[in-house]
């Protein structure tokens, strides 16, 4: 499966002092959702190591229904890049508003912690070429340089 979707209702105990939810709280979500997607894909467990373009786009409210959606965008040798977006809104509409979307890379591990290859994942319609390109093209462009 190369997506994941997490989907569930704000308690009160994600609120912050100003009513809404803590940022690092949808930065769990996260990354409980880009994990899943990952470990479903490797099949091992799997690690986060990177993280890009963390965008919040609006505050998310008390009995909000939260959907985390996790998709693969791409694989190399031992990692995948997931693309995370967060949806949250009215639970009696249904209507849902992008509340925040990420970049998540991570590597599967063997029994010893190690880095183990993963099966790549081949793009089949243009808009996965597009994001698989993009990710890739994201990614490659704030790898840092080596450290001598």
């Amino acid at each position: 499966m190369s997506a994941i979707t997490l989907r569930f209702l704000v308690e009160p105990g994600a609120m912050g002092p100003g009513g809404h939810v803590h940022s690092g709280t949808v930065m769990k979500w996260i990354d409980e959702a880009g994990c899943a997607c990952a470990t479903t894909w490797a099949q091992s467990p799997c690690r986060a190591v990177y993280m890009s373009s963390l965008r919040f786009l609006r505050a998310v409210k008390l009995g909000d229904l939260v959907e985390v959606r996790a998709r693969l965008a791409f694989t190399g040798e031992t990692h995948m890049n997931i693309v995370v977006a967060v949806y949250s809104g009215d639970l009696a509409t249904h209507k849902l508003e992008k509340t925040a979307e990420c970049l998540a890379v991570y590597v599967s591990l063997d029994a010893d912690g190690q880095p183990m290859r993963v099966d790549s994942w081949t793009p089949e319609t243009p808009g996965e070429m597009a994001l698989a390109s993009s990710a890739r093209a994201q990614f490659d462009g704030t790898r840092p340089a080596p450290l001598e």
